[in-house]
């Protein structure tokens, strides 16, 4: 028994993280380097206007992360969260590999029409199921990567809790380096070579990714799947309305409550909070039974487990802004950059690489803030993250902001350089300030959600917990398709022109600057409403 234990110490760590930093690193290289380049696909090679091109890769990206949940859910219920990540890998890989064949066949390309569409029949099916399955097999992995990574420390020893709280540092920086390379390497094959060559490796580090991960598996901490988070959290809620009519006691330790022995798994004991006071009506022990039956009166901690999702919502909700202004660095900024002077020097810089300039700013800053800052603040907080994680939250928030203004000031002075005679095109490095901004707001955000959603949740829900981070993402994707068809739609009625601000195919001619003031005005409502919901947490 003593050697069994002694096993499990040896494992885990950031020797065991070093072969998931690995995945993380080469599958993000490819999956942002298509996040950010593919507007130009569909809009070039595929022929969707402008608002098509757009709506098609948000609601891509809103379905990855969307799909995070599947992962997470399954690696809590059904499989471990390595064997979660090798399934939806293989799907991941076939993906890429059916995009790289669609973009390398001329046969499967349609015809420009001049419409918001020109997929049609066999090629429309051949392409939304490629892009599906990518959205399936990326998104499952990210809802189980992120915790099997965490999972391979104990956070309950004051040297492991400081280590989840570098890991998470850690695995940002590791996607940030990879993103370089995908942002400049595999973005100049993709548009100035050819998008099956850019495609193609993709398909290839994704692959050597995984193979990394399975290298790694005896180095593992596994965590074993328990009993399903979505079915606890529906008997408290099935069993909280079924006892509506009944009377809580005084005492709360009255409410049904299991002995420490009774407990499976990693399930740990909540202490009673007085929030939501009507779950608590899901312990009442019913008289007319001597026997606790599953649907019939719920434990304590697992009526706690509920409450504590709840009050996770609230901070959920108030970051689905801040990715819907993320979008808009994938989408029109990236269109922008194409009507701009791309030379540094003697280099021509395809515009989709432009990110790499907050990318290698983040690269800098993210050990800066782990090694001086968060040691420094440490000692004035005593938190082992330095600050908590939803003050991290809410600066990103603010600089999300921020780089929605300055993007909006930066269109006005593109476009009306552009529309002069003859028309002249300022650098594309102008750009990089709404890019960096937003970079250092990400940084902030991200790693604080990613921390903040694994370490607040009970433990046999964090996978699916950590995995509201990349909810946050989807949603925000969505709502900026919302946005922009509604934004057409409002605008077409009012402006003099009748034309919408982000109609057609030519950004020349539109207003996204006014699109990204309107955000950056929700984005300042958004935050108030943030500290309302961290403060309430």
């Amino acid at each position: 028994m003593e050697d069994k234990v002694a096993t499990i110490k040896q494992k885990g760590g950031f020797r065991a993280c070093g072969f998931i930093f690995v995945l993380s690193s080469l599958e993000n290289m490819g999956f942002i380097a298509n996040a950010i380049s593919m507007v130009l696909y569909f809009k070039n090679e595929m022929h969707f206007n402008l608002a098509g091109a757009s709506n098609t890769l948000t609601n891509l990206m809103g379905s990855t992360f969307l799909l995070c949940l599947v992962g997470g859910f399954i690696s809590d219920t059904f499989l471990s969260r390595f064997a979660t990540c090798l399934i939806f890998g293989t799907l991941e890989v076939l993906a890429l590999v059916m995009i790289t064949v669609q973009a390398y066949s001329e046969k499967l390309h349609p015809p420009d029409c001049g419409k918001s569409s020109c997929v049609k029949g066999g090629i429309a099916a051949y392409f939304y199921a490629s892009l599906c399955l990518y959205a399936l097999g990326s998104g499952g992995v990210r809802g189980a990567l992120p915790a099997l990574g965490a999972g391979q420390f104990d956070e309950k020893d004051p040297k492991g809790a400081k280590a989840l709280a570098s890991y998470f540092n850690y695995f940002l920086l590791t996607t940030t380096l990879a993103a370089v390379i995908g942002v400049t390497a595999i973005v100049y094959v993709s548009t100035e070579k050819a998008w099956w060559g850019g495609f193609l490796i993709s398909s290839i580090v994704t692959f050597i990714g995984f193979i990394a991960l399975v290298i790694g598996k005896p180095f593992y901490r596994n965590q074993q799947p328990g009993e399903s988070p979505l079915v606890r959290v529906s008997q408290v809620v099935v069993v909280a309305i079924k006892n509506r009519k009944l009377s809580l006691p005084e005492n709360p330790e009255e409410l049904y409550e299991i002995n420490e022995k009774e407990r499976v798994g990693t399930e740990e004991r909540i202490p009673h909070t007085n929030q939501f006071r009507c779950l608590d009506k899901a312990a009442i022990v019913p008289k007319d039974s001597t026997e606790a039956a599953p649907w019939r009166v719920c434990t304590l901690t697992q009526v706690e487990e509920v409450k504590i999702l709840t009050r996770m919502m609230p901070i959920l909700a108030s970051t689905i802004l801040m990715n819907t202004c993320l979008a808009q660095l994938q989408t029109f900024s990236v269109t922008q950059g194409a009507y701009m002077d791309p030379q540094l020097g003697s280099i021509k810089v395809p515009t989709p690489s432009i990110p790499v300039i907050p990318l290698l700013f983040m690269s800098i800053l993210l050990p800066v803030y782990e090694l001086l800052f968060v040691p420094f603040a440490r000692k004035i907080t005593g938190h082992p993250s330095g600050i908590t994680q939803l003050q991290r939250v809410g600066v990103g928030l603010v600089l999300s902001a921020v780089s929605m203004t300055i993007a909006g000031f930066v269109e006005v002075q593109r476009r009306n350089a552009f529309n002069q005679m003859p028309p002249k095109q300022i650098s594309l490095f102008w750009l990089s300030f709404q890019y960096c901004i937003f970079g250092i707001a990400d940084m902030f955000t991200l790693v604080g959600l990613l921390e903040f959603f694994y370490k607040e949740a009970p433990a046999g829900m964090r996978t699916l917990s950590t995995s509201f981070t990349f909810l946050s993402l989807s949603f925000g994707n969505f709502l900026s398709s919302v946005f922009v068809d509604i934004i057409n739609a409002v605008t077409k009625r009012i402006t003099p022109s009748k034309q919408g601000w982000l109609h057609g195919t030519d950004i020349n001619k539109n207003n996204a600057n006014l699109f990204y003031w309107f955000l950056a005005i929700l984005s300042v409502l958004n935050f108030v409403l943030y500290l309302y919901a961290a403060a309430w947490y």
